[in-house]
């Protein structure tokens, strides 16, 4: 009798773990920029151990799902950046749930209705507004709203290979690199640097390229106050501001002061083999060149990267051209637990800004 009661349990217990419904974790789809890196940080979890842009968001991501069984977040990598394609998306209604948007394009999709304010959502996770700082609030903040949780500030800089500087004397006593402050000072500090070092002044991705072309033309008009967008719907370029930027990079370009051919890649690749003596390039590449500049035996290091905002070139308003990177989510029916997953993620982003920041990106959040 007593073995029979224990083979009754053991069968009631199996069938009741046969009938009870299996786990199953929330899944989120969410679609990212920032290039693909699964050879060298596909399992990684542990961002202090990641670099770069695409290191760093990779082992974020790949950390919240470790730390969350209770959500699957499916990782679509799209080429930078991406909007035909997510456009594409939203027209055949086929949106991830998540997705990077700069700043300066949530407009775009905000005032189609296609993305959900994240007011009440930040709220429930504990994000409030008040946390970001000024120019990342503003930048997410669409007709009253918050449209984007943002990860960082950028801004675009001169990457500053100092060997060549050196080479060219254009050098202080300190070693730090003198700029212009006119364009024709730096049309004359270009000729003096490619005739003391062969080299042009400027490493530019100028092939398959257009928002080098609108970040520079943007930054030296607004030196110049330069009301370019006085009517939002219409950009005003027909203006004497314009011809001076325009006419100051046909001159650039014409006397060899650039590299001419070179896509992105390219144009990064022939920084770091010390082919110019200025790239060009944002905030997200500071953490890979000086790394790079810890290497022996590379061109950064022989004799030191720096790096500084744009010089300022004319006499209006000290400015240049800034933005950010914000997860934003697509509007779309949802159920309250894939709602809750979603909140998990942007918090999880939240907490992780300074992880993010490493990447060379300006914080989104206060100190």
């Amino acid at each position: 009798m007593k073995l029979k009661k224990i083979l009754f349990a053991a069968v009631s217990a199996g069938a009741m773990m046969l009938a009870a419904p299996s786990f199953a974790a929330t899944e989120l789809s969410v679609q990212r920029f920032f290039g693909a890196c699964d050879a060298d940080f596909g399992t990684n979890t542990d961002p202090t151990k990641a670099v770069g842009e695409c290191g760093i968001i990779a082992s974020l991501i790949n950390k919240f799902n470790a730390d969350n069984p209770d959500v699957h977040v499916n990782v679509t990598t799209v080429e930078w950046p991406g909007y035909d394609q997510l456009t594409a998306q939203f027209a055949s209604g086929d949106a991830p749930d998540i997705v990077t948007i700069h700043e300066s394009v949530l407009s775009d999709y905000q005032s189609k209705g296609l993305l959900m304010p994240l007011d009440d959502l930040l709220k429930s996770v504990s994000v409030t507004p008040d946390a970001f700082t000024d120019a990342a609030r503003n930048g997410a903040t669409k007709d009253g709203k918050i449209y984007g949780l943002p990860i960082d500030s950028w801004t675009m800089l001169y990457h500053v290979n100092l060997d060549l500087f050196k080479q060219a004397g254009l050098v202080n006593a300190d070693g730090t690199p003198i700029f212009p402050k006119s364009p024709e000072e730096l049309l004359a500090q270009a000729e003096q640097f490619k005739q003391k070092t062969g080299k042009p002044y400027f490493v530019q991705n100028l092939a398959n390229e257009t928002a080098l072309y609108t970040r520079n033309l943007y930054t030296y008009l607004f030196q110049q106050d330069s009301d370019f967008f006085a009517d939002p719907k219409h950009v005003k370029l027909n203006t004497p501001e314009a011809k001076k930027v325009v006419e100051m990079y046909k001159a650039i370009f014409e006397k060899g002061y650039t590299t001419t051919d070179l896509d992105y890649g390219g144009s990064i690749n022939a920084f770091l083999a010390g082919e110019g003596g200025v790239h060009l390039n944002g905030t997200w590449v500071v953490g890979d060149y000086n790394a790079q500049s810890e290497t022996k035996g590379t061109a950064l290091n022989k004799g030191g990267y720096a790096v500084y905002p744009y010089p300022q070139l004319f006499g209006g308003t000290h400015a240049q051209y800034a933005d950010g990177h914000t997860w934003a989510v697509s509007q779309k029916d949802r159920t309250p637990e894939q709602i809750a997953a979603i909140g998990k993620f942007l918090k999880f982003f939240a907490d992780n800004d300074f992880e993010w920041s490493r990447t060379g990106h300006l914080p989104a959040y206060k100190a």
